[in-house]
């Protein structure tokens, strides 16, 4: 299960952040726990996924390992525009801790 703040991946909008886990309820009163997620790229982007039993893919981001070789030995038009965001979000990110760790 992720956190709320967490920075993951989904299959539907990219690199987005769980800005919230809520309890919706269906037609027949029943109610499940969503998560909220919103794009780190598009604020106006957001989505319910359901925590338990969703088709979307969600997943951590990858490592910094995994950005480097995705941009080194992929060729861009053959990569998807949320995976080179992500890989681009995943060294930006890395390049900001290590500036503030001097």
């Amino acid at each position: 299960m992720f956190q709320k703040k967490e920075v993951i991946y989904s299959g539907t909008i990219g690199v987005c952040i769980v800005d919230d886990i809520v309890r919706l309820a269906d037609n027949k009163k029943d109610t499940y726990n969503y998560y909220l997620l919103r794009s780190v790229f598009d604020k106006t982007k957001k989505a319910y996924i359901p925590v338990e039993n969703h088709t979307v893919q969600l997943r951590g981001l990858i490592t910094l390992e995994e950005a480097l070789a995705l941009c080194d030995a992929s060729d861009p038009s053959e990569r998807k525009e949320q995976e080179r965001k992500e890989a681009e979000y995943v060294i930006s990110k890395h390049d900001k801790e290590r500036k503030k760790a001097k």
